[in-house]
């Protein structure tokens, strides 16, 4: 019996809401180890730290399952891949560390939904995913969220300023919100091996860079403490980026994924203490609505599917009604190399990766 293909399934919006949920916790926990330590160093231990973690894990996969062979990615996505590597992986955690410096946890965590918006601008007016009217709102009332935060009274003019931290950490969202779209590009591919080569690779050059300039290394506790940090809210949580990216598209993962920065808000004041202010509190109210606006937009219309050829993991629902050149043992998923064939149909869906088309 065919398979019918849901737009909003539950495990992508759950793999979303679990990587918001471990990435927006490492902000407060990156803040305590961080301590008196280079940023540079600091970051690159985080990312380090994920892709040894996920590189073990790659290791334990394949003796458990000594049937299923590596996949190498894809020649031609190579270049998104290094891309991102060096927007979200090098750029992006270093901006972050040097950001929390000098910023207070809970604004900080609150700040990091900015990646959301910016993700959210690339994937439509750069790399021309659909958006509409529902979305668009909720996206500028998390910029007015992210402006309360960024914004605050000068101590000796009463002018606003905007705080060096705050525009650091809008960085770290615009590289991640790039790194993003290029991951887009490549989320058919294994998402555990994407994130620990982009965690081997940007790990190893920041922590050679910090070395390299003088930066100290940190006690053993702390470097395992950053370590263990790292696989959780940058490896983990990027693995189960990349699986809602394939079903959800970028913009509208983004939207789920803007939770993370009120996990880390609440983490931060449960780990600090301290009592948040008016413009805290408003700050997260704008962002929830937004937030609210994105999680309950539906998108249906008669769609029409060009011929494709790729590869990624899958079940035959009715976008994957093909024949095999292989013996095929009907295990299901099961990934190879297939083609689409031109489709016409009409039924809920978000620009996934067999609906990236114009409207």
């Amino acid at each position: 019996m065919m398979k019918v293909m849901m737009s909003r399934t539950p495990p992508a919006v759950g793999y979303a809401l679990l990587a918001a949920a471990l990435f927006g916790a490492s902000a407060p926990l990156a803040k305590i180890v961080l301590g008196d330590a280079s940023p540079v160093l600091i970051a690159g231990l985080l990312y380090l730290g994920s892709g040894i973690g996920l590189a073990v894990w790659i290791a334990v996969r394949r003796l458990l399952l000594r049937h299923e062979p590596l996949r190498a990615i894809a020649r031609a996505d190579l270049p998104w891949l290094g891309g991102a590597v060096v927007a979200g992986g090098m750029a992006g955690p270093v901006l972050l560390m040097s950001g929390l410096a000098i910023t207070d946890a809970a604004s900080a965590s609150l700040l990091l939904n900015m990646e959301s918006v910016l993700t959210a601008l690339l994937a439509w007016f750069v790399f021309r995913e659909h958006f509409n009217r529902r979305i668009f709102i909720g996206m500028l009332l998390i910029v007015a969220a992210g402006g309360l935060l960024a914004w605050a009274p000068a101590a000796s003019t009463g002018a606003p300023v905007l705080h060096t931290g705050a525009l650091l950490i809008i960085a770290a969202c615009l590289c991640w919100a790039l790194d993003n779209n290029l991951t887009r590009k490549i989320s058919g591919n294994d998402a555990v091996q994407i994130a620990a080569i982009k965690g081997l690779v940007a790990g190893s050059v920041n922590v050679a860079i910090a070395l390299w300039t003088g930066a100290a290394w940190p006690q053993a506790g702390i470097v395992l403490s950053t370590a263990a940090i790292g696989l959780a809210g940058y490896g983990v949580s990027l693995v189960m980026f990349v699986l809602a990216l394939r079903a959800l598209g970028t913009a509208r993962t983004g939207a789920y994924f803007a939770s993370a920065p009120f996990v880390g808000a609440a983490l931060s004041l449960l780990i600090f203490g301290g009592t948040p202010s008016l413009q805290f509190w408003l700050a997260g109210a704008l962002m929830a609505v937004g937030l609210w606006l994105h999680l309950t937009e539906r998108h249906a219309h008669r769609h029409r599917h060009q011929p494709l050829d790729h590869t990624h993991a899958h079940v035959h629902d009715e976008h994957h009604q093909h024949t095999h050149d292989f013996d095929w043992d009907g295990q299901e998923p099961h990934t190879h190399r297939h083609h689409h064939d031109p489709l016409l149909h009409d039924h809920p869906h978000y620009p996934d990766l067999h609906h990236r088309h114009r409207h």
